[in-house]
């Protein structure tokens, strides 16, 4: 039978010690781990705390079914788990480069890594140290020389695609083994968290499934991205900021990556072997650290939510509310940003809304939601909440901002709910006091579905910059990346777009196809709001 040959302890990088967080945790998860004095010595750090090694779960006794042991399938969430033995460690993970910035990139469209990018996945740890994680800014100016065509020149093929690193090749190869049957893959894992270590139950609603989602979108976006540290880092640095309004310490990290990997070996028995394991070690390892950081980071500045106080309640249409609140303390945030909520009435579930205005002077947030069926948060916003109740809020997030250093004009589609950021975008250019141009092309099914064409309109009037199109499907007979086509041209402008998963996915090839480069497309994060209608 195969052994684990990696383990993971504390982490290098804890939190800020506030009397919420984990400590100092000693040793770690990139030194190798000491042989403990004898075969019972099952030490732990020296502070007291108690951390799991990471070890092949999905193949040991405890999940074999051998005699007088007890599966995941045959424990309940909150009984105890079987003892575990600390296996001994062969090699050493490679670590992760401290010089990277809690900056978020901007969301480029499937960007790609360049010649000489840091590759996420080495397995060499003498790179892995090397590497910088830092996200860097796409580039927003014009071309370079090197984008000029060269006279006299003989034109050569174009250079190929990066080779991806070995390790990026093990892990895809993971997924695309398990793509058919992921389903089966996150449960389990839940399975094995929650019999391995009940005590984490808590931290996760009661109902799982989108949980279940969730675990499987951010595996295939880390391995889609495994080698374009850019994008990644940004992912990641995101998901460890967002983690702490779950109660999330350091040392939950190689639970999740003990029962991760025994998941995955277990679903992937076919292609597993010592290699494969030894790449979701160093993977794992440098992903949770990266997400470390950067909630380390966020603590010392932010708290890890915020309560919000309902001042106001504006039923816009039978499923359609203007929601305001009043942070207890200052909320910092940008134009275009999102941030998750929870209600008071579903516990632990948290959905993303986006700011529906620019920073305001006297603090208040507000939010458009729609109602959907079955959904708890939204429902409860627009049907439940009343002024006097309280909500809480996650950090701000994304990256879907005005970059105010050049004078690039705007083109802002906004479908349905999806026009709260649009109107903040405009917002903030109007207090920047710029007179580029902004067009906004405000898209919705019917003409009752406009349910903020007012404001926007009233916001046309008193800038003479701004240029309001509503496009109703219905009446237009054309869908709204489709009828952006009929306008422009748009090589001199950056684009916005937010809404519904189908429309920006197809607002983005549409933009692609009449000439406006990735880098210059910016959009809601399609896995964030996959579940924001819930």
């Amino acid at each position: 039978m195969f052994e684990a040959r990696q383990t993971m302890d504390a982490p290098t990088t804890t939190s800020a010690d506030n009397g919420t967080s984990g400590g100092n945790g000693g040793g770690g998860w990139f030194t190798p781990h000491k042989e403990p004095p004898t075969p019972s010595g099952d030490q732990g750090p020296s502070d007291g705390r108690r951390l799991a090694a990471l070890r092949p779960v999905g193949r040991s006794a405890a999940t074999q079914g051998e005699p007088g042991q007890t599966t995941p399938e045959q424990v309940a969430p909150g009984q105890g788990a079987p003892q575990q033995e600390r296996i001994s460690p062969v090699a050493e993970a490679p670590k992760a480069s401290r010089h990277f910035e809690p900056e978020p990139a901007h969301e480029a469209v499937r960007p790609q890594s360049g010649p000489g990018q840091a590759q996420f996945g080495s397995p060499r740890p003498s790179q892995a140290s090397a590497t910088e994680y830092g996200p860097r800014q796409p580039h927003r100016g014009s071309p370079g020389p090197e984008a000029r065509p060269e006279p006299h020149v003989t034109v050569r093929p174009p250079a190929p695609a990066p080779k991806a690193s070995p390790d990026a090749v093990l892990i895809r190869r993971t997924m695309a083994e398990v793509g058919d049957i992921a389903d089966k893959v996150t449960s389990y894992f839940y399975a094995l968290l929650f019999v391995r270590h009940p005590e984490l139950r808590s931290m996760f609603p009661a109902a799982m499934d989108t949980q279940r989602d969730r675990l499987l979108k951010a595996l295939l976006t880390a391995a889609e991205h495994i080698d374009n540290t850019e994008v990644l880092v940004a992912y990641l640095q995101n998901l460890g900021r967002g983690h702490r309004k779950y109660g999330t310490r350091p040392e939950h990290y190689p639970a999740v990556g003990e029962c991760l990997i025994g998941s995955l070996s277990r679903y992937a028995s076919a292609i597993w072997d010592a290699e494969m394991e030894a790449a979701w070690v160093r993977t794992y390892t440098t992903i949770s650290q990266v997400m470390i950081d950067a909630a380390a980071a966020d603590e010392l500045r932010a708290p890890a939510w915020w309560y919000a106080e309902v001042v106001s309640h504006d039923l816009r249409t039978p499923d359609i509310a203007v929601v305001t609140v009043r942070p207890d303390q200052p909320y910092p945030f940008l134009a275009g940003q999102y941030t998750s909520l929870e209600t008071p009435w579903w516990p632990r579930i948290w959905r993303h809304y986006s700011f529906a205005s620019a920073p305001r002077s006297d603090g208040l947030l507000t939010f458009h939601v729609k109602a959907v069926p079955a959904g708890w948060v939204s429902n409860a916003l627009v049907h439940r909440a009343r002024p006097g109740d309280v909500i809480r809020l996650g950090p701000p997030s994304g990256s879907m901002t005005v970059d105010h250093t050049t004078d690039s004009g705007l083109l802002c589609l906004g479908g349905g709910t999806g026009i709260a950021p649009i109107k903040a975008l405009v917002e903030d250019v109007a207090e920047h006091g710029e007179r580029r141009p902004v067009e906004v092309f405000y898209g919705a099914r019917t003409d009752h579905d406009l349910y903020d064409i007012d404001t926007m309109l009233r916001l046309q009037q008193s800038h003479p910059w701004l240029a309001v199109r509503p496009v109703v499907d219905q009446q237009a007979h054309l869908q709204l990346p489709d009828v952006v086509r009929e306008y422009g041209p748009w090589n001199e402008f950056d684009a916005y777009l937010s809404g519904p998963p189908g429309m920006i996915r197809s607002g983005v090839d549409t933009l692609r196809d009449i000439g406006i480069p990735s880098d210059r497309i910016r959009h809601d994060s399609v896995e964030e709001l996959v579940a924001a209608g819930d």
